[in-house]
């Protein structure tokens, strides 16, 4: 792949209280995949002279139009959620049909599309516990070229859905040493994906990941977890995701299950899944001795607001975590979440935020804590981008833009061309902007809260193009 070099308007997150808004910028993307280079401040009429200081002389150069910018690429820390009503009536009932491949492959060909289209370029799936159904989603991810992890039940790779009790008798694995077996051999699959004959080889890094994936801790026995466990502890770089503490019916089932744990995080720590790499989804209702074990344990937290709105779990108190030092990115819970889309998620984490606020009567953001407070467009974007990045562990390789990391991207589009109607930005006023930092201050804010895959108009993994609104298979 030829050297990409981009000229426009870039975003970038810093912290959680801060982002680089550049206006003029100039980033050149390698035959990795990797970013080579990049300038922050190209006046126009200097860009054939830092072209020329580049080595860059006749190189072709993507020119963004005023109202366009390119962002970090979203990563969806969580895909699917369990609730044990839903689970028995819909849940189980439609994963026991992905025991069908040609069904799976249908589904799976159309929802990966579809995921990558709202511009998530990392995402943990969970799988079902089918091991064919799930090596398909394994195949699909790979051949478009998303970043994941998957389980089966392991985004931002896939992986197998262990679950061996408190599930339907026809949708419940024969027992732990079948569940851990069947895990061990996706692994396998997912680990060799690009060495198989007729697969998409591509000239990067393995995009797809295995990732253990007890479903949660009431699906599981104590041999299960225990095995989970014993296979974490051998390979320290296998990804953990499960969900905790999602409503309080399922905590108080989780104590009775396991009473010689002393709270829900401490079930998964004691079984060796709590560690650096696990991904903890939701997490509404934690207590301050598992705020303060998670924090320890360097675990992140999956935020994922619209299903706990939609199912009434709860409001999580993102705040509180996030001044306790522990990672939070965000999920979109689809289908516990309406929207595969991290947009909705960021809105709705923003009004999550508000509500904590006015309860506490405490409206507004804050610059110095988070708890009870609401949250900043500078936050609400290191959610959705280089914190999510931080709970998958992978914050050195994407989340951000820095010489060495890979171009994980998107290239917005805020003009009127976009057809979006509810993100309604005169083009006349882009094209004139008097002050253009603050210009994409407000074009940023009005894509975060107005914005949809209308507005996403190309996504990149690894230097890739591999989908949004003008990609064309």
């Amino acid at each position: 792949m030829a050297p990409i070099i981009f000229y426009g308007a870039l975003i970038s997150p810093e912290s959680l209280k801060s982002y680089k808004a550049l206006p003029h910028c100039l980033i050149s993307v390698g035959a990795s995949g990797a970013i080579d280079w990049l300038v922050e401040d190209v006046q126009e009429h200097t860009l054939k002279d830092t072209l020329a200081e580049k080595g860059c002389i006749g190189a072709d150069v993507v020119v963004l139009q005023p109202g366009e910018f390119l962002l970090p690429g979203f990563i969806d820390t969580h895909t699917q959620f369990e609730l044990l009503d839903w689970l028995s009536n819909v849940t189980f009932p439609m994963e026991a049909k992905f025991s069908d491949t040609d069904f799976a492959r249908r589904t799976y060909e159309s929802a990966v599309r579809r995921v990558i289209d709202c511009g998530t370029t990392t995402c943990c799936y969970y799988g079902t516990l089918h091991l064919e159904a799930t090596k398909v989603l394994a195949d699909i991810v790979h051949a478009k070229g998303q970043r994941a992890f998957i389980g089966l039940t392991h985004n931002l790779a896939l992986q197998k859905c262990n679950m061996d009790r408190n599930c339907p008798e026809s949708y419940v694995e024969p027992s732990a040493n079948v569940s851990v077996d069947e895990t061990k051999e996706l692994i396998s699959h997912i680990r060799t994906i690009s060495s198989r004959p007729n697969a998409h080889v591509l000239p990067r890094p393995h995009l797809v990941q295995p990732i253990l994936t007890p479903r949660f801790a009431i699906s599981c026995t104590s041999e299960l977890l225990t095995s989970l466990g014993k296979l974490a502890a051998l390979d320290t770089s296998l990804h953990i995701q499960t969900h905790i503490s999602e409503n309080k019916a399922e905590i108080a089932f989780t104590k009775e299950l396991f009473p010689d744990a002393p709270h829900y995080a401490g079930v998964y720590d004691s079984f060796g899944l709590l560690r650096n790499n696990t991904v903890l989804a939701h997490a509404v209702h934690l207590e301050d001795a598992e705020i303060e074990l998670i924090a320890e344990r360097k675990a992140g937290i999956s935020h994922c607001p619209t299903s706990n709105f939609n199912l009434s779990s709860g409001v999580a108190p993102i705040g509180v975590y996030l001044d306790r030092g522990i990672k939070v990115g965000l999920g979109t819970d689809v289908s516990g979440g309406f929207s595969p889309s991290i947009l909705n998620s960021v809105q709705h984490a923003s009004i999550a935020s508000k509500i904590l606020a006015l309860q506490a009567g405490s409206p507004g953001a804050s610059g110095t804590k988070f708890a009870d407070r609401q949250l900043s467009v500078a936050t609400l974007l290191y959610l959705a981008t280089l914190g999510g990045a931080e709970v998958c562990d992978i914050d050195k390789t994407v989340g951000s833009f820095a010489p060495g990391k890979a171009f994980d991207a998107l290239l917005v589009n805020t003009r009127s061309n976009a057809g979006n109607p509810g993100l309604w930005y005169p083009d006349i006023e882009i094209d004139t902007p008097k002050k253009d930092k603050e210009t994409l201050d407000g074009l940023l804010e009005r894509f975060l809260f107005c914005g949809d895959d209308r507005n996403i108009s190309r996504v990149y993994v690894q230097g890739r193009l591999i989908g949004g609104k003008t990609y064309r298979v």
